[in-house]
């Protein structure tokens, strides 16, 4: 999804920062199935103002910058709605961790054994996070989507413990 069609499903939410957009994508209920960054976010918050389909106001603060609130408007819903009429494609996945497996195992064996461990603890806070999210008062769709995000990464820390615990024996066999 991109961060346009991204930043138009928060709004349909309701209001939003800029920064509490972003800390919904780094840390919140979006924070497993997309990315986005101030760099890209406020951009594509522009475009979408130059475009009609969000408005922004003015918030006064005391000692700080104005707080600029963006809303949807009915044309950025109408536009939502299109987007949310394609079938999305196919999950991308990437992993700068697989990739430093099976490279340590070829010139740095006993690292392996450091990053599974590493990446464990990784899971197990991603659980720690979605699970506290569930408390929150969700929709319907926000609960299957933290659920889903919640069985991903049980999944995956489940695999660690089978087979990376497998693998980190393999690797030290074979070292001495």
């Amino acid at each position: 999804m991109d961060v346009k069609t991204l930043c138009l499903g928060i709004l349909s939410l309701g209001d939003a920062t800029g920064y509490e957009i972003k800390k919904l994508v780094a840390d919140g209920a979006f924070s497993f199935f997309s990315e986005a960054s101030y760099g890209s976010i406020y951009p594509a918050l522009t475009k979408l103002m130059d475009s009609g389909l969000v408005t922004c106001r003015s918030e006064s603060q005391d000692g700080r910058p104005d707080k600029k609130i963006y809303s949807l408007t009915e044309d950025g819903e109408q536009t939502l709605k299109s987007s949310m009429r394609q079938s999305p494609g196919p999950d991308k996945q990437r992993s700068e961790f697989l990739a430093s497996v099976l490279f340590s195992e070829a010139v740095y064996p006993e690292r392996v054994t450091q990053l599974i461990s590493e990446r464990k603890l990784y899971h197990e806070d991603r659980i720690r996070s979605l699970t506290s999210l569930q408390q929150e008062e969700l929709s319907p769709a926000g609960r299957f989507v933290i659920g889903y995000g919640l069985h991903i990464q049980r999944a995956a820390l489940a695999f660690l413990e089978d087979a990376g615990e497998l693998l980190v024996q393999d690797v030290e066999s074979d070292v001495v």
